[in-house]
C-alpha cells in the first residue's frame, strides 16, 4: 500500500476507534499513519527533485 493509502486507512481506522471507545483501533490507526509519513520521509530522501 502506498504511503496516502496508510494515512487514508490509518485515519479511518484512528476515527473509527475513538468513535466506539476501542483504544486498540484507535492506536493501530495512528501506527498506520506513521507508516506512510516514515514512507513519505524516505520516499523524499531517496529522490529529493520535488520537481518531477
Amino acid at each position: 500500500m502506498g504511503s496516502t493509502g496508510d494515512k487514508v486507512k490509518g485515519k479511518a481506522n484512528e476515527l473509527a476507534g475513538k468513535a466506539t471507545g476501542d483504544k486498540s483501533r484507535e492506536v493501530k490507526g495512528k501506527g498506520q499513519q506513521a507508516k506512510g509519513d516514515v514512507k513519505d520521509a524516505v520516499a523524499g530522501a531517496l529522490d529529493p527533485d520535488p520537481e518531477k
